[in-house]
């Protein structure tokens, strides 16, 4: 008997079509799966079980009648608890907001998979306002790495990177501010896209501004393609919303014969990257070249842009927390505390230098892609590490940002940038490839992607894992 809960969002919806099976029997299958692995890995907050079985009823009952309401009619789906979902609370991770919060109101990608008849399962656990790259919260406690609990899930969209590899629902809406996107999907196995900037639109905005993204985590590229069919629908609520474009999912087979692709093992020897990480990585550049694609090792011309990230980034902190009394902030995650510190001693001129760097960040990967169609790096140069440190132990890192090289630079650029599984290191844990294109070109970034499952690349994040 088929394992619903194995198959991606295509394979379901091909099969509610054949009428092989029914979003009633999906939705039980993924709920079942989130009995089982939550006590194990803590991927949610909170599970709506009543409330998905009614939507996956109604579901079954349009399918029936050959009347599917949308794209993704019937297909299980996660929040991360940083959008709002009318019918229950968004917490954020924090002790800080109260769950009598207002819960009548949907994020713009949620009304648009609502509108396409998703069912929805719940919201996954963040960081406390999704201010780092792993995932545990005063309030939700630690997320766990679904190849192995005791290393983290990475964050901080951890808790759908967690869900989408254990089959607890095949669709996830993360938020990437600095990789919190990439940064978890690539530690859990799975595809992980952080779109150009304002391709989804989001609102509320987000206290760290124009670097924070809204992007599909999926199984596979495919995936991830249908889902931006959806969630790119145009919401009046975000200003700053780029015009729609055309379809995701008809650009996936296009291939990548021609393409032109830099790969660039460690940004010119800026970053110490593990052996085994680099070998998939090179493995995968390997592939895209047998592919038809042109590769060359070549990188990206500039110098670590951490500074102005940080800066943009506390500061984002310090405002997010600046109305917040005493005793709210004694209730904060301690780090979060420490990095909004340091960002209200910014000056409004230090946050414009910063602006100024990433400008000029900005033009440089402008005038490298002008050569190069797709950027290939590791998506980071490490691999899971402890669960409930912020850095790995012994690394020196004195923040997130010391072992996420790989992924910050380009939410200051705004460009797509993915994420997908190319092997496991010595521990069987999961070692992710980056692909990055240029401002508006999210179609090349799936592309690759696309024709590399299509080898057959790997089995993570495809499959069921050791739990």
């Amino acid at each position: 008997m088929t394992d619903l809960s194995a198959l991606t969002a295509r394979q379901l919806l091909a099969g509610y079509e054949k009428g092989e099976f029914s979003p009633v029997d999906a939705t039980r299958a993924a709920l079942a799966r989130i009995e089982a692995v939550q006590p194990l890995v803590n991927a949610f907050v909170r599970v709506d079980a009543q409330d998905a079985l009614a939507q996956a009823e109604a579901s079954a009952a349009r399918w029936r009648r050959k009347e599917p309401l949308g794209l993704v009619d019937g297909v299980p789906v996660s929040v991360k608890d940083l959008l709002l979902m009318r019918g229950g609370p968004t917490l954020r991770g924090s002790r800080t907001v109260r769950p009598d919060a207002a819960r009548d109101e949907d994020a713009p990608s949620v009304a648009r998979l609502r509108e396409h008849g998703a069912v929805f399962l719940g919201k996954t656990t963040t960081p406390e306002f999704g201010w780092k790259g792993v995932t545990d919260s005063p309030l939700s406690g630690v997320t766990g790495n679904p190849y192995d609990p005791s290393r983290t899930s990475g964050g901080s969209s951890g808790g759908s990177a967690a869900a989408v590899a254990l089959g607890a629902g095949p669709l996830s809406l993360g938020t990437d501010g600095g990789g919190s996107v990439r940064i978890p999907a690539s530690f859990c196995g799975i595809f992980g896209l952080k779109p150009t900037y304002g391709r989804v639109p989001l609102y509320p905005s987000s206290p760290f501004g124009t670097l924070a993204h809204v992007g599909p985590m999926t199984r596979d590229a495919a995936d991830a393609a249908l889902l931006m069919d959806v969630i790119s629908g145009p919401d009046w609520r975000d200003w700053s919303q780029l015009a729609p474009g055309g379809s995701m999912t008809a650009e996936l087979d296009g291939g990548v014969k021609g393409l032109r692709v830099a790969y660039s093992a460690s940004f010119g020897g800026q970053v110490a990257v593990r052996p085994d990480v680099a070998a998939a990585v090179r493995a995968a550049a390997e592939k895209l070249a047998g592919l038809g694609a042109y590769v060359e090792e070549a990188d990206p011309d500039f110098t670590d842009p951490v500074e102005a990230f940080h800066t943009l980034w506390f500061s984002g902190a310090a405002r997010l927390v600046q109305h917040f009394g005493e005793k709210q902030r004694e209730l904060l995650d301690p780090g979060l505390r420490e990095v909004s510190a340091l960002g209200a001693r910014y000056s409004a001129l230090d946050y414009l230098a910063a602006v100024d760097a990433r400008m000029e960040l900005g033009r440089r990967m402008g005038r490298f892609h002008a050569t190069y169609d797709l950027l290939l790096t590791p998506t980071l140069p490490i691999t899971a590490f402890e669960a409930g440190a912020e850095v790995p132990k012994g690394s020196g890192h004195r923040r997130w940002t010391g072992w996420t090289p790989f992924t910050y630079p380009f939410n200051l650029t705004q460009q797509p940038a993915a994420t997908m599984p190319c092997g496991v290191d010595a521990d069987g844990l999961p070692i992710g490839v980056q692909l990055v294109a240029a401002r508006h070109r999210d179609d090349l970034v799936l592309r690759a992607a696309h024709a590399l499952d299509h080898l057959g690349q790997e089995s993570i994040g495809r499959s069921r894992t050791a739990i």
